[in-house]
């Protein structure tokens, strides 16, 4: 068996498509969506991150700010600058990029965001409504590969599914999204006991450790699909995922590759938070 590929490159590319669409319409109505960077400091990968996200937004005719600061810059800046940010009409959606430099506390500058802009839904108030069932802005990576199962047509309901990593911008909420979807969910983390166990039984895995090849084929059910979302780079300079792509594409039956998986989906889904931020903003203009 070789599994089919999950090709995140070509739906993206569809979905930026429908986007221009959108856009055009809410431009019409005097609306154009609207979405500012912050980037603190000048980590290398940060900044490929946030002028992927810049031409983005460019590319489907959105209006963006980059707005950025040395890594010492004191934070009490970065906050009057997201208030500012939060008043302004123009701007629907603010992203700092993370991570921040090590003065800085990360909890308060996202809690600083309104949440009627936070288009990474990491504000407090946006996991509990997620959490709830009920979500304003669902973080984007997550949010990509519930568009990747929905273009697979994988259906979820009472699968096992099986999330190896707890971070608060994957792990937790793709727990919640898959929970919602009707799936019975396991979150594995570094101090599960027997991984193996889990996963063997799962009918959905989805990899967010961070660590090269980390899931192998021997851990796999046969016929479960694998989601990668980890993107590393190896000594050779090139880029692998958290799942050993070669072995595990012949006992899976759909997977993701790296690149060109869940990674094209991250932005995309940015720009979808921005869109829907400013489609609601402008039927709350409609109504006064």
């Amino acid at each position: 068996m070789t599994a089919q590929i999950l090709d995140g490159n070509a739906l993206a590319q569809e979905l930026r498509a429908s986007f221009k669409t959108r856009v055009a319409a809410l431009t019409a109505q005097g609306h154009t969506p609207g979405l500012a960077v912050i980037l603190v400091g000048e980590d290398p990968a940060s900044q490929v991150y946030v002028r992927n996200k810049v031409n983005a937004c460019a590319a489907v005719g959105m209006y963006s700010e980059k707005i950025v600061y040395p890594a010492d810059v004191d934070q009490a800046t970065v906050l009057a600058k997201i208030a500012e940010l939060n008043a302004d009409p123009k701007v629907h959606g603010i992203l700092v990029q993370l991570p921040l430099p090590a003065h800085f506390d990360e909890k308060a500058v996202l809690e600083a965001i309104a949440a009627a802009k936070d288009v990474d839904g990491f504000h407090a108030e946006n996991v509990g409504a997620l959490a709830q069932g009920n979500p304003r802005f669902i973080p984007c990576t997550p949010y990509g590969v519930m568009k990747m199962f929905e273009k697979g047509n994988i259906d979820l309901t009472g699968k096992e599914a099986v999330v190896i990593g707890r971070s608060n911008i994957v792990g937790k909420p793709m727990a919640l999204l898959l929970l919602n979807a009707g799936a019975t969910v396991t979150v594995c983390h570094s101090k599960t006991r027997d991984l193996k166990f889990h996963t063997c039984r799962a009918d959905i895995v989805v990899a967010a450790v961070g660590k090269p090849r980390f899931v192998t084929a021997d851990m796999l059910k046969p016929g479960a699909v694998v989601i990668d979302v980890g993107i590393n780079r190896l000594p050779d300079g090139k880029l692998c995922g958290d799942v050993d792509f070669e072995a595990c594409k012949a006992v899976a039956a759909q997977i993701t590759p790296v690149p060109g998986g869940v990674g094209p989906m991250t932005i995309t889904m940015l720009l979808a938070n921005t869109i829907e931020a400013a489609e609601r903003n402008a039927q709350r203009e409609a109504k006064r």
